[in-house]
């Protein structure tokens, strides 16, 4: 590839490794009790493997603010090409250890996961909440917004498949803030699917609803995931929005800090990703999305979703590296 443009066929393939190297490191801490030391793991694995790449990337969703995080933080440059002057410039998206909680307690569905696109391009979005909304491809734009209440979202929906809403499964994370969404929706009649974590993979259930059941995702969760699963949406199809919310002053200083200026603003997938992007999700223990890392003796084996908006290329790949027995 040229040094200076966005190639996505040959920077997918290096995102893959970024992604495999990340998960198989967090994956000797599954099931010890010790979620910090599962996401150093992950996230020392995965700065080394981008410190490599001749690019000039940007963090800007990672773990944190820069003293908060000593790798891998907003705003952080990493890449070979910084000290040569050449690659291409682009921004990252990160979270090297999805459901950290559910690598530690050796439960489903925890992942690493990295998106890439040109510089510029991917919304530098402050460590806030976002209220999000996801539904798969096939539908009219604008169909469903955040301004309606959850009833009104399934019922559309449901109209727009042509069922009655006690036919559609809504995803939510199970949290105490969200009981009143809950109560509502248990109300059309509809199928609920709590996850105790992980949104991101929430959210990509959502595009690919006949095979998992899932038709729409909705609720409050982490702004920078929320970044993630917009990219992975772009890249399956489907709609998108979401909103920060902000509970104190400190959170809206940080977001000004990020660029943000309409606090009150719902963003579109287009908006949160502006240009092409490309996603990579590796799974560290097995859940409904991806196959989780196993270890056997002399090899370990991966699964890993690569995929591209520029083309909507998806690829599930399966690895077998050689380890240590």
């Amino acid at each position: 590839m040229t040094t200076d443009s966005f190639d996505d066929t040959a920077l997918s393939l290096e995102l893959v490794r970024v992604s495999e190297t990340a998960a198989l490191a967090s994956s000797y801490l599954i099931g010890r009790g010790d979620e910090k030391a599962a996401d150093q793991a992950a996230v020392g694995a995965m700065r080394a493997v981008l410190s490599s790449m001749n690019i000039r990337g940007r963090v800007v969703i990672g773990e944190g603010e820069r003293d908060a995080a000593p790798m891998l933080f907003i705003g952080e440059e990493v890449g070979a090409g910084h000290e040569s002057g050449l690659g291409p410039e682009v921004d990252i998206a990160l979270d090297p250890l999805e459901g950290t909680t559910l690598a530690a307690k050796d439960m489903p569905g925890a992942l690493t996961v990295i998106a890439m696109a040109p510089r510029g391009t991917l919304l530098h979005a402050p460590d806030v909440y976002m209220e999000k909304l996801a539904i798969g491809p096939g539908y009219d734009a604008g169909l469903l917004s955040l301004e309606m209440s959850p009833a009104e979202r399934v019922e559309t929906l449901a109209r727009a498949k042509g069922v009655a809403p006690a036919a559609l499964t809504v995803c939510l994370l199970e949290r105490p803030r969200h009981q009143e969404m809950l109560n509502a929706l248990r109300a059309t009649g509809c199928a609920i699917r709590l996850i105790s974590d992980g949104d991101v993979a929430g959210v990509i259930h959502c595009a690919e609803s006949d095979t998992t059941g899932i038709d729409m995702y909705m609720g409050s969760g982490g702004a920078p995931e929320g970044v993630l699963a917009a990219a992975a949406l772009k890249c399956m199809g489907g709609q998108f929005a979401g909103q920060l919310l902000f509970r104190n002053d400190d959170e809206r200083r940080r977001a000004q800090h990020a660029g943000i200026e309409d606090f009150d603003r719902i963003y579109s997938l287009e908006e949160l990703v502006t240009g092409e992007v490309i996603f990579a999700a590796t799974g560290v223990t097995t859940g409904s999305l991806l196959k989780g890392v196993r270890r056997k003796r002399g090899y370990a084996e991966m699964e890993t979703l690569l995929m591209r908006s520029k083309t909507g290329a998806l690829r599930r790949m399966q690895y077998r590296m050689p380890v240590g027995a």
